[in-house]
C-alpha cells in the first residue's frame, strides 16, 4: 500500500470522477444540488462532458439512447429522494429498449438512514424493477470496483440499466489521493461479453432457409446496436430474401433497398413459412408472433442475446448470440453452398409489386398540397429537406401519437441508427432527450425532431439546454391544439358541472411555441403553408442551430392512435 502521508486527499465525488473516467465514460447527463454537484464538477474537470438538465427524466431519456447511439453504457446523475425517482423514467426505459445505462443517485448519511433524513428513500429497491444490478458503495474505497461493476453488468448479455448509490458521507469521506489512484488503476478495463452460436444451430438454420418457399429477414434495433448493418446487407445480397425492419431497425438497409418489404408488411408477415428475426423482440410490435396477423404455420428462426427471449417465444430455431456475430457465420455458411431467390421468385415479385401499388398509393396522397396543413403535407416537404441534407443523414427524432405513426411511414431512413422514437414501451417525453442524446454522440450530423404538440409539452423546457450547448437540434412541432387533435367530444359527453372546461384532449389553440425557444436566444419559427415550411426548413437546416418550428394542423386532422398502426 502506498503510503499517503505526504500525498494530498481527495474526497468520494472525486474518486467517483476519477473511476469514470478511468473505465472510459466521456458524457454524463443530470440534474445536480445536494450531494451530487461536486461529482459533476469534478468529473468535467476530468475531461468527462457533464450535461445539465432541467428533469432528471429528459436526462434520463437522454442516458438511454446515448446508451443505444454509443454502444455505451449512458450514465445518468441525480441528487436522493425525488429525483431517484424522477430518474426512473431514463432506467426504465433503458430496462425497455435493453439499452445500457447507469443511474447514479446520492443518498442519504448512512448513519441518518431510517430517521427521516433530507430526501431520504430506500433507493435500492425503488430502482429493484428496472435495475439489473443495484450497487451502494458504504466506503470511499468501495467506490471504483462498484463503478466497474454496474458499468460492466450495464453492457453485458441483453443491455439494460443498473443503478449506483452514493450515500452523502461516501462523497464527503476523503483518502489519500495516491491510495485513490492505486485503488482506482486495479479496476480492470471493461469487458466484452460474447455468447458464440453453435455451428450445429448456424447449420440449420441455413437449411430452413434454404428450403423455404417465402422466407422473410426480420430485423429491429438489437441489430441495429450490435452494428450488424453490413452483415445483414450481405445476407441479404447474397440470398435474395425480402427484407422488413421494426420502426427503429430502419436504415440498416435504406427503406429505398428494392427487397425493402416495409410497404408490404401486411403481405409479408401474413403469408411468410420462415422468418429470420435478428435482434427483434416478437412482442406487441410484431404482433407477438401470432396469427392471425402471421401465417399459423410460420417458423420462426429468433436470433437474440438473450436465452431468456428465446426461451419466452419458443421459435421453431433459436440462437443464442450478437446479431452481428451470428449474421457473420450465418454469411460463411451460405457462401460455401451459395442460394438466392433471385428477382423473378414468385414471392420476390408478390412482394415487389405490393410494395410499388402501396407506395404509390402513398405517393398520390403526398403530392397534394393540402391547405391548412393534413399531416401528410408538411411530412412530405420535412422527407424531402432530410434527404436533401449533404453529408450524413441527420438522426430523425419521432414522437407523437399520428405525427410519429405519419412519420413512420413517410420519413426515409437510409443509414442505421438514424431513427429514435417511442420505442418498445411506447413512451411520450422522450424527444427533447433524445435530441440532446444524438447531438451529443452524433456531433456530425443534424438532429431533427418531429413532434407532435403533445409529446413536445413533456420536456418543452429543454429547448434551454439546446441554446445553452448550443447543439444542432431542429424541432418540428405539428401543433394541432391537443392530444390527437384538441375536442372530440360527441355533444351528448359535453355535460355536467365543469362542462365548461376545456376536453381533456384539448390545448390552448394556435400555441405559440416557437416563441419558447426565442426566448433563450434559439430560432423560432411559425408556419401555416408549404412555401413557408419549406422556407423555415432551409434555413433552420443549413445554420445547424438550435430551432423550433411550430407547424400549424388542422386539428381535425388527426385520429385517435395507441399501438402502431399499419395499414399496408
Amino acid at each position: 500500500m502506498t503510503d499517503d502521508s505526504a500525498s494530498p486527499s481527495i474526497d468520494g465525488n472525486t474518486v467517483v470522477a476519477k473511476s469514470l473516467s478511468h473505465l472510459g465514460v466521456t458524457h454524463m447527463f443530470g440534474v445536480v444540488g445536494i450531494p451530487v454537484t461536486s461529482l459533476a464538477t469534478r468529473a468535467m474537470s476530468l475531461g468527462i462532458r457533464f450535461i445539465a438538465f432541467h428533469n432528471e427524466q429528459s436526462a434520463g431519456y437522454a442516458a438511454s439512447a446515448y446508451g443505444y447511439l454509443t454502444g455505451k453504457p449512458g450514465i445518468l446523475l441525480t441528487v436522493s429522494g425525488p429525483g431517484c425517482v424522477h430518474g426512473l423514467a431514463g432506467l426504465s426505459n433503458a430496462w425497455a429498449n435493453t439499452w445500457p445505462m447507469v443511474m447514479i443517485s446520492g443518498s442519504c448519511d448512512q448513519k441518518d438512514a431510517g430517521r427521516g433524513d433530507f430526501q431520504e428513500l430506500d433507493q435500492i429497491e425503488a430502482v429493484k424493477a428496472f435495475s439489473k444490478l443495484s450497487e451502494k458503495a458504504k466506503d470511499v474505497r468501495e467506490i471504483p470496483d462498484c463503478v466497474s461493476r454496474v458499468l460492466d453488468r450495464a453492457g453485458s448479455g441483453r443491455p439494460g440499466g443498473c443503478y449506483l448509490d452514493l450515500p452523502s458521507d461516501v462523497l464527503r469521506q476523503r483518502i489519500g489521493e495516491s491510495e485513490a489512484d492505486e485503488i482506482v488503476a486495479r479496476v480492470g478495463k471493461l469487458n466484452e461479453h460474447v455468447t458464440e452460436a453453435r455451428a450445429s444451430e448456424i447449420e440449420s438454420a441455413v437449411r430452413i432457409l434454404r428450403k423455404a418457399e417465402r422466407p422473410l429477414i426480420v430485423f429491429g434495433k438489437g441489430a441495429a446496436y450490435s452494428r450488424a448493418e453490413d452483415e445483414i446487407k450481405k445476407l441479404v445480397e447474397l440470398t435474395g430474401i425480402p427484407f422488413l425492419p421494426t420502426p427503429m431497425g430502419k436504415g440498416l438497409l435504406p427503406d429505398t433497398h428494392e427487397l425493402s418489404a416495409t410497404a408490404a408488411r401486411s403481405l409479408a408477415i401474413g403469408k411468410c413459412d420462415v422468418a429470420l428475426v435478428i435482434g427483434a423482440r416478437l412482442n406487441w410490435l410484431l404482433h407477438f408472433g401470432e396469427a392471425p396477423k402471421w401465417s399459423k404455420d410460420v417458423s420462426f428462426i429468433l436470433v437474440d442475446v438473450s436465452e431468456e427471449e428465446i426461451a419466452l417465444r419458443k421459435p421453431h430455431l433459436g440462437i443464442v448470440g450478437d446479431a452481428k456475430r451470428v449474421v457473420g457465420l450465418l454469411n460463411r455458411e451460405i457462401k460455401d453452398d451459395p442460394f438466392c431467390l433471385g428477382k423473378g421468385n414468385p414471392w420476390v415479385e408478390a412482394i415487389s409489386k405490393k410494395a410499388k401499388e402501396n407506395g404509390e398509393k402513398m405517393e398520390l396522397q403526398l403530392v397534394k398540397d393540402v391547405v391548412p396543413f393534413n399531416f401528410l403535407t408538411p411530412m412530405r416537404i420535412i422527407r424531402d429537406a432530410i434527404l436533401a441534407v449533404e453529408g450524413p443523414s441527420p438522426v430523425v427524432v419521432s414522437e407523437g401519437a399520428n405525427t410519429m405513426d405519419v412519420g413512420r411511414s413517410v420519413l426515409v431512413q437510409k443509414e442505421p441508427r438514424t431513427r429514435l422514437d417511442a420505442g418498445t414501451w411506447g413512451t411520450m417525453g422522450v424527444g427533447l432527450g433524445y435530441c440532446i442524446a444524438a447531438a451529443v454522440a452524433c456531433p456530425d450530423r443534424l438532429v431533427v425532431a418531429v413532434e407532435g404538440d403533445s409529446g413536445f409539452g413533456f420536456s418543452a423546457m429543454e429547448v434551454e439546454t439546446l441554446v445553452r450547448y448550443d447543439l444542432s437540434v431542429v424541432v418540428i412541432v405539428f401543433n394541432n391544439g391537443g392530444v390527437y387533435g384538441g375536442d372530440r367530444r360527441s355533444p351528448e359527453e359535453i355535460s355536467g358541472p365543469y362542462k365548461e372546461d376545456p376536453a381533456p384532449t384539448s390545448f390552448v389553440p394556435n400555441a405559440g411555441y416557437h416563441k419558447l425557444i426565442e426566448a433563450f436566444g434559439g430560432k423560432g419559427y411559425i408556419v401555416e403553408t408549404p412555401d413557408e415550411l419549406k422556407s423555415a426548413l432551409s434555413e433552420s437546416f443549413a445554420a445547424r442551430k438550435p430551432a423550433v418550428v411550430n407547424v400549424i394542423i388542422d386539428p381535425f386532422a388527426g385520429a385517435e392512435s395507441g399501438r402502431l398502426q399499419h395499414k399496408n
